[in-house]
């Protein structure tokens, strides 16, 4: 999936208020930018980090760029856009590209189910019915190893909690995991962080419910779904 409009490199100044960063330009300007990402950020938000934005010129967006990237100035990158991994995977999805998944000719996303909840994506037309949660992952504390959350989610652990349901009603259903970082080739759970989710998503796992983790191809062009890799507890 390319962006849409080319990113610009900047430098961060603070993140605030969740959903809010100022950051500095390459030509001095110091704007403020869109960041959509509800979570902590751990590790990816210092001031200086080097990071990437993408302009828009949209007159019903006060704020005129979005953070797209982290740049880790080694020849990798970490994406902190929250919504960028369901565009992603969808893509994939109609393109039938996800390894661990066989091909569905029906993609429907945001489909209600549960109590309340509406699943990420909701696969037919190729066996039984797929309930997919998909979870961006950008945490990491260990050289090569992602992990999830980076934050207590609430929300996360009832989307476990949703899964483990239509698992034990006898439907299939994946929790995916798609890591945001290119220099991570594992994924963990952060049970130090959140231990009512590790709960969970054992109780999810007895359940039957199957755990994924894929992690992205990523560059100022765009981002796209790599390669499995382990998912070690």
């Amino acid at each position: 999936m390319e962006f849409a409009t080319p990113l610009v490199p900047a430098r961060l100044i603070r993140r605030y208020k969740r959903f809010l960063a100022d950051v500095r330009l390459a030509d001095g300007r110091e704007v403020t930018a869109h960041c959509a990402n509800p979570g902590s950020m751990m590790g990816l938000a210092e001031p200086d980090t080097k990071i990437w934005l993408e302009p828009n010129n949209d007159p019903k967006k006060k704020l005129k760029f979005g953070w797209r990237l982290v740049d880790h100035e080694n020849g990798h990158f970490t994406g902190v856009d929250t919504s960028l991994p369901n565009r992603a995977m969808k893509a994939a999805l109609l393109a039938h590209q996800v390894p661990d998944l066989p091909p569905y000719d029906l993609v429907r996303p945001e489909v209600k189910y549960g109590e309340n909840s509406r699943i990420d994506f909701l696969l037919s037309g190729q066996g039984p019915d797929i309930y997919l949660e998909v979870k961006s992952v950008t945490l990491c504390r260990t050289a090569g190893l992602a992990e999830f959350p980076d934050s207590v989610t609430a929300r996360g652990t009832k989307h476990l909690q949703e899964l483990a349901k239509m698992a034990t009603q006898g439907h299939r259903a994946i929790m995916f995991y798609l890591v945001q970082r290119t220099d991570c080739a594992a994924m963990t759970l952060a049970t130090d962080i959140d231990p009512v989710y590790r709960v969970a998503f054992d109780q999810a796992a007895a359940a039957g419910v199957k755990v994924c983790a894929q992690r992205c191809k990523i560059s100022p062009k765009g981002i796209w779904l790599g390669d499995p890799i382990p998912f070690k507890l």
